[in-house]
Protein backbone atom coordinates (compact mmCIF):
# COMPACT_ATOMS: atom_id res chain seq x y z
CA UNK A 1 0.00 0.00 0.00
CA UNK A 2 1.36 3.39 -0.94
CA UNK A 3 1.90 6.08 1.70
CA UNK A 4 -0.80 8.22 0.06
CA UNK A 5 -3.42 5.43 0.26
CA UNK A 6 -2.36 4.64 3.81
CA UNK A 7 -2.97 8.24 4.90
CA UNK A 8 -6.26 8.24 2.96
CA UNK A 9 -7.62 5.29 4.94
CA UNK A 10 -6.32 6.69 8.21
CA UNK A 11 -8.04 10.01 7.51
CA UNK A 12 -11.25 8.22 6.59
CA UNK A 13 -11.09 6.21 9.81
CA UNK A 14 -10.75 9.31 11.98
CA UNK A 15 -13.50 11.11 10.05
CA UNK A 16 -15.94 8.26 10.72
CA UNK A 17 -14.86 8.13 14.36
CA UNK A 18 -15.49 11.87 14.72
CA UNK A 19 -18.96 11.51 13.20
CA UNK A 20 -19.84 8.71 15.64
CA UNK A 21 -18.52 10.62 18.62
CA UNK A 22 -20.16 13.93 17.76
CA UNK A 23 -23.61 13.12 19.23
CA UNK A 24 -21.99 11.98 22.47
CA UNK A 25 -19.85 15.09 22.74
CA UNK A 26 -22.74 17.44 21.98
CA UNK A 27 -25.23 15.72 24.27
CA UNK A 28 -26.27 17.92 27.19
CA UNK A 29 -26.02 16.49 30.69
CA UNK A 30 -29.41 15.63 32.22
CA UNK A 31 -31.03 18.49 34.12
CA UNK A 32 -31.71 17.73 37.77
CA UNK A 33 -35.33 18.27 38.85
CA UNK A 34 -35.92 21.59 40.60
CA UNK A 35 -36.39 21.01 44.33
CA UNK A 36 -39.37 22.90 45.74
CA UNK A 37 -39.99 23.14 49.49
CA UNK A 38 -43.54 23.99 50.54
CA UNK A 39 -43.25 25.49 54.02
CA UNK A 40 -46.45 26.04 55.95
CA UNK A 41 -49.08 25.03 58.45
CA UNK A 42 -52.04 22.63 58.35
CA UNK A 43 -53.27 24.15 55.08
CA UNK A 44 -50.01 23.14 53.40
CA UNK A 45 -49.99 19.82 55.24
CA UNK A 46 -53.46 19.11 53.88
CA UNK A 47 -55.64 18.97 56.98
CA UNK A 48 -59.26 18.89 55.87
CA UNK A 49 -58.32 17.58 52.42
CA UNK A 50 -59.81 14.26 51.43
CA UNK A 51 -56.98 11.77 50.82
CA UNK A 52 -54.41 14.45 51.64
CA UNK A 53 -51.45 12.23 50.65
CA UNK A 54 -52.67 12.68 47.09
CA UNK A 55 -54.72 15.88 47.17
CA UNK A 56 -52.83 18.31 49.43
CA UNK A 57 -51.67 21.28 47.39
CA UNK A 58 -47.93 20.34 47.32
CA UNK A 59 -48.81 16.88 46.00
CA UNK A 60 -51.04 18.36 43.29
CA UNK A 61 -48.29 20.87 42.42
CA UNK A 62 -45.82 18.00 42.10
CA UNK A 63 -48.05 16.32 39.52
CA UNK A 64 -48.60 19.55 37.60
CA UNK A 65 -44.83 20.08 37.28
CA UNK A 66 -44.12 16.48 36.29
CA UNK A 67 -40.49 15.40 35.95
CA UNK A 68 -39.22 18.98 35.98
CA UNK A 69 -39.52 19.24 39.77
CA UNK A 70 -39.59 17.40 43.07
CA UNK A 71 -41.98 19.01 45.54
CA UNK A 72 -41.60 18.46 49.28
CA UNK A 73 -44.54 18.99 51.65
CA UNK A 74 -43.09 20.50 54.83
CA UNK A 75 -46.37 21.68 56.31
CA UNK A 76 -47.00 21.26 60.04
CA UNK A 77 -50.44 21.61 61.53
CA UNK A 78 -50.78 24.41 64.07
CA UNK A 79 -47.44 26.01 63.18
CA UNK A 80 -46.83 29.73 63.47
CA UNK A 81 -44.27 31.90 61.76
CA UNK A 82 -43.79 33.84 64.99
CA UNK A 83 -40.92 32.58 67.08
CA UNK A 84 -42.97 33.42 70.18
CA UNK A 85 -46.04 31.66 68.80
CA UNK A 86 -47.63 28.80 70.73
CA UNK A 87 -46.33 26.26 68.17
CA UNK A 88 -43.50 27.92 66.30
CA UNK A 89 -42.48 26.48 62.93
CA UNK A 90 -38.89 27.34 63.80
CA UNK A 91 -38.91 24.59 66.43
CA UNK A 92 -40.59 21.89 64.35
CA UNK A 93 -38.83 19.04 62.57
CA UNK A 94 -40.36 20.17 59.28
CA UNK A 95 -38.26 23.34 59.45
CA UNK A 96 -35.12 21.23 59.74
CA UNK A 97 -36.29 18.91 56.97
CA UNK A 98 -37.04 21.81 54.63
CA UNK A 99 -33.56 23.18 55.31
CA UNK A 100 -31.83 19.85 54.69
CA UNK A 101 -33.84 19.44 51.47
CA UNK A 102 -31.59 22.15 49.97
CA UNK A 103 -34.42 23.54 47.85
CA UNK A 104 -34.12 25.60 44.69
CA UNK A 105 -37.48 27.22 45.44
CA UNK A 106 -39.13 27.85 48.81
CA UNK A 107 -42.82 28.65 49.10
CA UNK A 108 -43.72 30.06 52.52
CA UNK A 109 -47.41 29.97 53.46
CA UNK A 110 -47.58 30.86 57.14
CA UNK A 111 -49.58 33.41 59.10
CA UNK A 112 -53.00 31.84 59.61
CA UNK A 113 -52.22 30.42 63.05
CA UNK A 114 -50.32 33.56 63.94
CA UNK A 115 -53.62 35.43 63.80
CA UNK A 116 -54.95 33.63 66.89
CA UNK A 117 -55.20 36.03 69.86
CA UNK A 118 -52.56 34.25 71.96
CA UNK A 119 -50.11 34.59 69.08
CA UNK A 120 -51.10 37.92 67.55
CA UNK A 121 -50.24 39.69 70.78
CA UNK A 122 -46.72 39.49 69.29
CA UNK A 123 -47.86 40.85 65.93
CA UNK A 124 -45.20 43.55 65.81
CA UNK A 125 -42.58 40.80 65.61
CA UNK A 126 -44.22 39.13 62.62
CA UNK A 127 -42.42 41.14 59.88
CA UNK A 128 -39.03 40.67 61.52
CA UNK A 129 -39.52 36.93 61.99
CA UNK A 130 -40.64 36.60 58.38
CA UNK A 131 -37.54 38.46 57.20
CA UNK A 132 -35.39 36.13 59.32
CA UNK A 133 -37.00 33.06 57.74
CA UNK A 134 -36.40 34.45 54.26
CA UNK A 135 -32.78 35.16 55.16
CA UNK A 136 -32.38 31.65 56.57
CA UNK A 137 -33.46 29.96 53.37
CA UNK A 138 -31.58 32.38 51.14
CA UNK A 139 -28.40 31.55 53.05
CA UNK A 140 -28.51 27.89 51.98
CA UNK A 141 -25.91 26.67 49.52
CA UNK A 142 -28.72 25.97 47.03
CA UNK A 143 -29.51 29.74 47.02
CA UNK A 144 -33.24 29.27 46.53
CA UNK A 145 -35.82 31.68 45.20
CA UNK A 146 -38.23 32.46 48.05
CA UNK A 147 -41.92 33.06 47.43
CA UNK A 148 -44.33 34.43 50.04
CA UNK A 149 -48.00 33.52 49.97
CA UNK A 150 -50.92 35.63 51.02
CA UNK A 151 -52.90 33.31 53.34
CA UNK A 152 -56.22 31.91 52.21
CA UNK A 153 -59.39 33.73 53.37
CA UNK A 154 -61.39 32.84 56.47
CA UNK A 155 -65.07 32.62 55.40
CA UNK A 156 -66.13 32.00 58.98
CA UNK A 157 -64.19 32.39 62.22
CA UNK A 158 -62.83 29.16 63.68
CA UNK A 159 -60.08 28.04 66.07
CA UNK A 160 -59.57 31.67 67.10
CA UNK A 161 -58.76 32.61 63.49
CA UNK A 162 -60.70 35.50 61.97
CA UNK A 163 -60.95 37.14 58.59
CA UNK A 164 -60.46 40.57 60.15
CA UNK A 165 -56.96 39.75 61.37
CA UNK A 166 -55.86 37.56 58.44
CA UNK A 167 -57.03 39.96 55.71
CA UNK A 168 -56.61 43.20 57.61
CA UNK A 169 -53.30 42.66 59.39
CA UNK A 170 -51.42 39.49 58.37
CA UNK A 171 -51.66 40.03 54.61
CA UNK A 172 -50.47 43.66 54.73
CA UNK A 173 -47.42 42.49 56.69
CA UNK A 174 -46.71 39.78 54.11
CA UNK A 175 -47.00 42.31 51.29
CA UNK A 176 -44.74 44.74 53.12
CA UNK A 177 -42.03 42.13 53.70
CA UNK A 178 -42.25 40.85 50.12
CA UNK A 179 -41.66 44.38 48.85
CA UNK A 180 -38.82 45.03 51.30
CA UNK A 181 -36.96 41.78 50.62
CA UNK A 182 -37.66 41.42 46.92
CA UNK A 183 -39.53 38.15 47.36
CA UNK A 184 -42.07 37.14 44.79
CA UNK A 185 -45.64 37.14 46.07
CA UNK A 186 -48.28 34.48 45.44
CA UNK A 187 -51.87 35.58 46.02
CA UNK A 188 -53.81 32.64 47.44
CA UNK A 189 -56.36 34.93 49.06
CA UNK A 190 -58.13 36.28 45.98
CA UNK A 191 -58.87 33.04 44.10
CA UNK A 192 -59.98 31.21 47.25
CA UNK A 193 -62.23 34.10 48.30
CA UNK A 194 -64.36 33.33 45.24
CA UNK A 195 -65.15 29.82 46.46
CA UNK A 196 -65.91 29.92 50.21
CA UNK A 197 -67.85 26.68 49.89
CA UNK A 198 -64.50 24.93 49.41
CA UNK A 199 -63.27 26.10 52.82
CA UNK A 200 -66.00 24.24 54.71
CA UNK A 201 -64.72 24.71 58.27
CA UNK A 202 -63.80 28.35 57.64
CA UNK A 203 -60.02 27.77 57.64
CA UNK A 204 -58.97 24.61 55.77
CA UNK A 205 -59.58 24.25 52.03
CA UNK A 206 -60.93 20.90 50.88
CA UNK A 207 -59.53 18.96 47.93
CA UNK A 208 -61.07 21.37 45.40
CA UNK A 209 -59.61 24.33 47.28
CA UNK A 210 -56.20 22.66 47.51
CA UNK A 211 -56.29 22.04 43.77
CA UNK A 212 -56.92 25.74 43.14
CA UNK A 213 -54.02 26.59 45.48
CA UNK A 214 -51.72 24.28 43.52
CA UNK A 215 -52.82 25.75 40.20
CA UNK A 216 -52.26 29.29 41.51
CA UNK A 217 -48.77 28.42 42.76
CA UNK A 218 -48.00 26.64 39.48
CA UNK A 219 -48.90 29.74 37.49
CA UNK A 220 -46.76 31.90 39.77
CA UNK A 221 -43.59 29.82 39.53
CA UNK A 222 -43.69 29.03 35.82
CA UNK A 223 -43.45 31.06 32.67
CA UNK A 224 -46.15 30.92 30.05
CA UNK A 225 -44.31 28.10 28.32
CA UNK A 226 -44.49 26.02 31.49
CA UNK A 227 -40.80 26.25 32.41
CA UNK A 228 -39.83 26.91 36.00
CA UNK A 229 -38.65 30.38 36.89
CA UNK A 230 -35.32 29.31 38.36
CA UNK A 231 -33.92 32.84 38.74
Amino acid sequence: MTKRRKWHWRGLFFSVLALLAAPLLSAKPPVEPTRIACVGDSITFGAGVENRQVNAYPQVLDRLLGESATVGNFGRSGATLLKKGDFSYWEREQFTQATEFQPDIVIIKLGTNDSKPQNWQFSKQFPGDLELMIAHFRSLSSTPIVYLCKPVPVPKAAYGITEAVVAGEVIPYVEEVASKTGCRLIDLYTPLSKMPENIPDGVHPNAAGAKLMAETVYQAITRRNGKLLRR
